[in-house]
């Protein structure tokens, strides 16, 4: 009995190309590049806020409550332009 994948045409290597890839199409697997080469904030880690715990009441017991504030190193942008190492 012969097998199946003997009668299969599967000789076109764009698309075994795409079978490696998962079957994804050029358009998918495309990444978009920023013009501009960005360091992920260190002290954030990219959110813009730092944890700011205080103290509170909430509800007749004490407990510690977390509103954030604004990153000091990046202003909540995130980021820094260029390639800023970790001091």
């Amino acid at each position: 009995m012969p097998d199946d994948r003997d009668n299969d045409d599967s000789t076109d290597p764009e698309r075994d190309e795409l079978d490696e890839l998962g079957g994804l199409d050029d358009d998918e697997t495309e990444v978009e590049v920023p013009e501009e080469i960005h360091t992920v904030c260190h002290l954030c880690g990219g959110a813009g806020m730092v944890a700011d715990p205080k103290f509170a009441v909430v509800g007749g017991v004490a407990r510690t409550v977390d509103n954030g504030r604004q990153c000091p190193e990046c202003e909540s942008v995130g980021h820094f332009p260029g390639i800023v190492p970790p001091l």
